[in-house]
């Protein structure tokens, strides 16, 4: 701002105008600020001035929003599968041409060239006269609004913010996320590969059968061969098709887009000629013969008159068609029966829109693969002996017709309306063309399919039809007949119209496949995100086009369709789920500007699309769906984690909060109740992991099931040691990866070490999924006398454990602790079962022995007889209570008689006494030093207080100041405290041990001996930890009890329960 705030105020003009007569560089200089660094301003030109100084430091990562909106408004799509739309890589974006096609060229016609195809040519007007004009209509029908409801879905999609390049893959992904969106996206891709191949195959169809059949390779020599040379035609031809189309694709697409307009005006043509044919048989129907024998079609590759004989100068000629059912051409030759008993006839193959052949071509006329084309209520004498048709010139059928299979073969002539979403980068205004352009498209497509299926059953015969390859019409296009003003507009209408749409699906398909693999979500194809240096996918093409030859190896057209219906049915499921999911969800970010959408119809095209995959064919739908379900399941587990704020996302957090609200209501059942663990972990200085062994246990008793929270704690204030904590919570969330830990975790920053335990151990967890079980590591470096407060915290995590009613389990030894990669191939887990704990004891080693570590161990449960008890009535009662449980346990009764207190175990209490005591006397001398220490530092601060207060009368005699420590204080008191040393020692060697902690120091030597002398090479002993004395001064005397219980032994885990049973008998 040149001048600055208060020349704006000066002049009264808004300080807008200020910038707008002020230019930068005009001159004037700008105004100093000591708050804005001159080397940013600089920089950045990001703000000048005062005007901003208090957001100053901000503008590092939040930018101005002048700035901000500039960027927006002015965003551009890049061009397909080029750069991912959220990867931070401006510096590598282009500089690119804006955004131009509107709806019309963008959108509207792309889809309209994609829809109109190969079927409506090839095979639209087989359908009609086998299934008959009402169930096409179905067929067509249930296709369209399949398409509609996805379309409609698809616009929601679109218009819910700006779609990259990458199209359907892009919104699906983002909306389902990488899982689902890599599955779909692969299955769209194969999709799109294999309708390049029916494209080729249908562009042979029409070469080799009605533009040139003398191009043919392969010739048959009798009529059951002609369809094996048929198809190893198709894949010689196809094969060289594929290789010249990826080579046009690899030079430049270029040449393909200029081409789209030539391809699609043949298209139209194509279109326009079938109507102006179908209103000229209004009152001129063309002259197509067909050439029956009773009620049988007869093929005229071979014959050209359409009768038995002929009268050539007053003499009786047989014909050609004679000698194809008799020996010879005599009169009096030995013919076929059914030609004797037959007449031969000819009709008229289009009878006009007028005739009312329509009635007879209402209903449907499925046949088995090798039957005769019949005409439906033609007179016909079937002769008494079975007859052979073979090598008679009949039009045969050439596969087994039903409607499901019509289903398979029409869905993909109304594939195809993701051509406009596809060339999103390319459109102005992405989120107003793609609706309007694909949902015109398709009620365009819509209306043609359905008047052509009426229009076709009005005007031609039902033989005609039914005719697949037009054999009774001079091998004619079908469809051709009936176009004007004549019937190579149609064929090479089609011709051309097929070959782009190969081109075209062998360009798409590459990008799609390089936008997946840029996503980085499947790492195997991310060879194929690499291209050309201008960004065309070299490997994807690669790879197309040898997936492209699979198709083309198939040879047949009838037999690849129902393949691709079934990729593109489930990629449009999934469209259809996306858009239900997200409106349900009622997600902030879901606003869509196309509002005519509802969740009802998205469920309602996702049902149609599944419904339809069975339909056409159960078995390829479930193939495709074990494919898609295959790259699901590897995306989930090896591909790279991506957080897309996709719509599976919210439904998991919607799922979860639910069942958080259903927990909440109560403790769960003693049946539903299993350990949720908080793990406690120590950290050393470098914030990695002390105990990695700890993760391992507990991911061998948890084997991924319940709840699993990972805490540890770091001393200091959080704002100094954030950083600390974020590399702490990395390092702890690789560990678990590595240890294949399922579970969460939750690093606390507190002052001091003791309450970040307790905040933990009170409030980790979320609603009911909280933890219920403590499992943490026995604190080896208790003994230490630089390390004072470890027992301390110890010891208060027991105590505060109890108090909050939750069970603890610690783990001695945890360095020998399995990891998860050993096997332990014999061996028992022994339980000490002292106290009722409700069960703990023994649910846990049912649980380890679930993991493969712990699974051929056997389980051993002792417990200890007093001198009054029954020790066999204890294990028969023992025995039957694991045999309720379900256990399967060996049982043994130890019994523990009362003894007098020996000599050892009285020496050992007096040396633990005597240590606790000498503790005590070095923390108290050190503690009064710092006191002193203190008191000094603050008698001199308060000194020097004065003496500032008093600085007006420093030239009088200066007031003197006591010092705390002189010379004699110090030699009075440091004999003072020898002395005082001397004597505590003299009485700590002359104490006698408490009688109390003698009977506890007793029972723990005796434990002691009887578990080392029955489990001493036990791979685990679980043992009753006992609770902390109620009086606090005696807790370093229960940190030695403990050592002393579990001296010897490898692996112990002490168990102590939570006050409530945690396994029952009961059903």
């Amino acid at each position: 701002v040149v001048g600055g705030c208060g020349r704006a105020m000066m002049w009264g003009l808004p300080l807008f105008l200020i910038i707008s007569y002020f230019p930068p560089g005009d001159g004037i200089p700008k105004e100093s600020s000591p708050f804005i660094n001159s080397a940013e301003m600089d920089r950045g030109n990001i703000y000048e001035g005062k005007n901003m100084a208090l957001f100053e430091e901000e503008m590092d990562s939040n930018p101005m929003v002048s700035s901000l909106l500039n960027k927006l408004a002015n965003y551009t799509n890049l061009t397909q599968g080029v750069v991912e739309h959220e990867a931070d890589e401006d510096s590598k974006r282009k500089e690119i041409k804006t955004p131009c096609m509107g709806t019309f060229i963008g959108v509207y016609l792309p889809c309209l060239q994609n829809i109109l195809g190969v079927i409506l040519f090839l095979r639209l007007t087989w359908i009609v006269g086998t299934s008959g004009v009402l169930e096409s209509f179905i067929i067509v029908f249930m296709c369209c609004a399949c398409t509609m409801l996805t379309a409609i879905s698809m616009s929601a999609i679109a218009t819910n913010g700006v779609v990259p390049a990458g199209g359907s893959y892009y919104m699906i992904s983002r909306s389902l996320g990488p899982e689902f969106g890599g599955a779909v996206g692969l299955c769209f891709y194969l999709g799109t590969t294999f309708a390049g191949a029916m494209y080729i195959l249908g562009t042979i169809e029409i070469l080799l059968t009605y533009i040139s059949p003398s191009a043919a390779i392969f010739k048959a020599e009798d009529a059951d061969g002609e369809t094996e040379a048929m198809l190893n035609n198709m894949r010689v031809y196809g094969t060289c098709i594929v290789a010249l189309m990826a080579i046009v694709v690899f030079v430049g697409v270029k040449y393909v887009n200029k081409l789209a307009l030539v391809f699609l005006s043949c298209v139209i043509l194509s279109i326009f000629a079938i109507y102006a044919g179908v209103i000229k048989t209004a009152f001129d129907p063309p002259d197509f013969p067909i050439c029956l024998l009773g009620n049988r079609t007869l093929s005229r590759r071979n014959f050209d008159i359409c009768a038995k004989f002929i009268e050539v100068n007053n003499e009786t000629v047989t014909t050609k068609l004679w000698s194809l059912f008799c020996d010879n051409r005599s009169l009096s030759a030995t013919c076929d029966e059914y030609f004797n008993l037959n007449n031969v006839t000819e009709i008229q193959g289009i009878p006009g829109i007028a005739s009312g052949v329509l009635i007879d071509n209402l209903w449907s006329a499925y046949t088995d693969k090798g039957s005769i084309i019949e005409k439906k209520g033609h007179p016909s004498i079937t002769g008494t002996e079975e007859i052979k048709v073979g090598g008679l010139p009949y039009v045969f059928t050439d596969i087994m017709t039903y409607f499901t299979m019509l289903v398979g073969i029409y869905f993909p002539s109304v594939t195809g309306i993701m051509a406009g979403s596809n060339r999103s980068g390319d459109l102005r205004d992405a989120q107003k063309s793609i609706p309007t352009g694909t949902i015109l498209a398709i009620s365009t497509t819509s209306f043609i399919y359905l008047s052509c299926i009426v229009l076709f059953g009005a005007c031609i015969e039902g033989v005609i039809l039914r005719d697949k390859f037009g054999e009774a019409v001079n091998r004619n296009l079908v469809i051709g007949t009936l176009a004007w003003p004549s019937p190579w507009v149609i064929v090479i209408g089609s011709f051309f119209s097929t070959c782009g749409a190969g081109l075209q699906s062998l360009t798409g398909a590459p990008r799609l496949l390089q936008a997946i693999a840029r996503d980085g979500i499947i790492p195997f194809l991310q060879v194929f995100g690499h291209g050309k240096a201008n960004g065309e996918p070299t490997w994807a093409l690669l790879l197309t086009a040898c997936i492209c030859e699979i198709g083309i190896l198939i040879a047949s057209l009838d037999s690849v369709a129902p393949i691709l219906s079934m990729f593109f049915l489930m990629c449009y499921m999934f469209v259809n789920l996306a858009c239900a999911v997200q409106t349900l969800l009622c997600t902030p970010n879901w606003r869509p500007r196309f509002k005519y959408y509802h969740w009802a119809l998205s469920f309602l095209g996702m049902s149609l699309c599944f419904a339809l995959m069975f339909i056409c064919s159960w078995y390829y739908a479930l193939i495709a769906m074990l494919i898609a379900g295959c790259i699901y399941k590897y995306i989930e587990y090896r591909g790279a984690e991506k957080e897309w704020g996709d719509g599976i996302r919210g439904l998991s957090l919607n799922a979860a909060r639910y069942a958080l609200l259903r927990v909440e209501h109560g403790a769960p059942h003693t049946k539903n109740w299993r350990p949720q663990v908080l793990v406690l972990l120590n950290l050393d200085s470098e914030q990695m992991v002390k105990h990695p062994r700890l993760l391992s246990f507990t991911s061998q008793l948890k084997a991924g099931k319940g709840l699993t929270i990972v805490g540890s704690v770091l001393q200091g204030i959080y704002l100094d040691k954030y950083i600390e904590a974020q590399k702490a919570e990395e390092n702890i969330k690789s560990l678990m990866g590595v240890e294949k830990t399922k579970g969460f975790c939750q690093i606390v920053v507190s002052p001091s070490f003791r309450d970040g335990m307790s905040h933990l151990i009170q409030s980790a967890g979320l609603g009911g999924m909280t933890h219920n079980t403590v499992l943490m590591a026995w604190p080896q470096s208790w003994k230490q006398t630089d390390n004072p407060f470890s027992w301390k915290n110890f010891v208060d995590t027991v105590r505060e454990t109890t108090a909050a009613q939750q069970a603890l389990l610690v783990a001695k030894n945890i360095d020998l602790f399995p990891t998860n990669q050993e096997r332990f191939s014999e061996g028992n887990v022994d339980v000490w079962w002292i106290v009722h704990d409700g069960g703990m004891l023994m649910l846990l080693p049912f649980l380890l022995r679930q993991h493969k570590v712990w699974r051929k161990c056997k389980m051993r449960i002792f417990t200890v007889a007093q001198m009054d008890d029954n020790s066999i009535q204890m294990k028969k009662d023992l025995q039957m209570f694991l045999y309720h449980l379900r256990l399967n346990a060996e049982v043994e009764v130890v019994e523990m008689f009362e003894n007098d207190i020996s000599a050892f175990t009285y020496e050992k209490t007096l040396m633990m006494e005597q240590r606790s005591q000498m503790l005590k006397q070095m923390q108290l001398s050190k503690n009064e030093r710092e006191r002193e220490a203190q008191l000094i530092h603050d008698r001199n601060t308060a000194s020097h207080s004065a003496a500032v207060v008093k600085c007006d009368a420093a030239a009088a005699t200066p007031e003197k100041v006591q010092m705390t420590w002189t010379k004699e204080k110090f030699i009075a008191e440091k004999h003072k405290n020898r002395e005082t040393n001397i004597t505590g020692f003299k009485d700590i060697f002359n104490m006698k041990p408490n009688q109390s902690n003698v009977r506890r120091m007793h029972t723990a030597v005796k434990l002691n001996g009887v578990i080392l002398n029955k489990s001493q090479h036990a791979q685990l002993v679980l043992l009753n930890m006992p609770g902390p004395p109620k009086n606090k001064k005696g807790d370093e005397n229960y940190m030695e009890f403990l050592e002393v219980l579990t001296e010897g032994l490898n692996r112990v885990l002490l168990v102590r329960g939570g006050g409530r049973e945690v396994i029952t008998i009961y059903s």
